[in-house]
């Protein structure tokens, strides 16, 4: 089975709509990187056991994204802070000795950093 790495970051978003234990065997299989069985070992279940977990843990992720699309809307939002982010600092250094220019993208960018705080 190969680690798809996007259910990490699904992990992260959705993880606390997940059981305890489908969390938990998500964390030791994407977090700690650990095998199947050392997983089936600590757990006391058996490696298809967590197999199996696993698959409806990322069905469940796969479904939460497709429903509420937290994930898509978090990385697209940055991606648009990050455009916003690079063409104020273009124009602050085009404009930079036009006083009230600089002073309009200081306040942009102090916007921006406000709306980067919401997904920390």
């Amino acid at each position: 089975m190969a680690k798809n790495l996007d259910y990490a970051m699904l992990l992260d978003f959705y993880g606390d709509l997940l059981t305890e234990k489908q969390r938990d065997i998500m964390q030791l299989y994407y977090f700690e990187d650990l095998s199947l069985s050392e997983i089936a070992e600590n757990e006391n279940i058996s490696r298809q056991g967590v197999h199996d977990a696993i698959k409806h843990a990322e069905q469940y992720l796969d479904e939460f994204e497709e429903k509420i699309g937290l994930f898509r809307k978090t990385t697209t939002f940055r991606e648009l802070v990050a455009g916003i982010k690079q063409c104020t600092a273009e124009y602050t250094e085009k404009y930079k000795y036009q006083k009230s220019i600089s002073d309009y993208s200081d306040r942009i960018i102090r916007i921006i950093e406000k709306g980067e705080e919401l997904f920390r």
